[in-house]
């Protein structure tokens, strides 16, 4: 995750590249229920960092001190999967939420995020995502005049990387503490 960046514009082509990708991303019923914000010019730029960072203790929040030239905002719609598995073929004519195990139009949404921070990597770019304050939400709504239904999932920065290389592999955790084969055991 990349939080300093150089104030090259990222191509319009990588722009355009990393958000076909996200597109392409799972989706429960191939339902898609998934939209990007992409804010690629200051003001917009400077308006997100206004609508997103809260009041109290604002130093405290990304949102306010980051410098990338290109900031993507992955909103999911809940309703669009309510709906499509209301579809004869899915038969929940109820639109109801109360039998999915898990709230998968914020999971494929995060899968979409996802695959923006790998295609940003390929092309030789850094990115972060990171939240927006629940608080913030309707501000951000606001601000963009994003569609009712569709719900910020956080924010991602991309752009060309001002940070030295880290090396991050004596922090991350050993295998034998996350992977667990065929049983889950101390």
């Amino acid at each position: 995750m990349v939080r300093h960046y150089r104030k090259d514009p990222v191509p319009k082509e990588v722009v355009d590249a990393i958000v076909a990708n996200a597109q392409r991303g799972p989706s429960a019923g191939f339902s898609q229920g998934f939209g990007f914000l992409v804010l690629d010019n200051p003001g917009d730029i400077a308006r997100f960092r206004a609508a997103s960072t809260p009041e109290t203790e604002p130093e405290n929040w990304l949102a306010a001190t980051f410098d990338a030239p290109l900031v993507v905002i992955p909103c999911s719609n809940k309703d669009v999967y309510l709906d499509r598995y209301a579809q004869p073929d899915k038969g929940f004519l109820d639109r109801s939420d109360a039998w999915w195990p898990a709230p998968y139009w914020d999971i494929d949404t995060g899968f979409a995020a996802l695959l923006i921070l790998l295609t940003a990597v390929d092309r030789g770019l850094g990115a972060c995502f990171f939240g927006i304050p629940k608080t913030r939400i309707d501000a951000v709504h606001e601000a963009f005049a994003i569609p009712r239904g569709f719900h910020p999932i956080g924010a991602i920065t991309v752009g060309f990387t001002d940070e030295p290389g880290r090396d991050l592999r004596s922090r991350r955790r050993a295998q034998d503490d996350v992977i667990h084969r065929g049983r889950w055991s101390d």
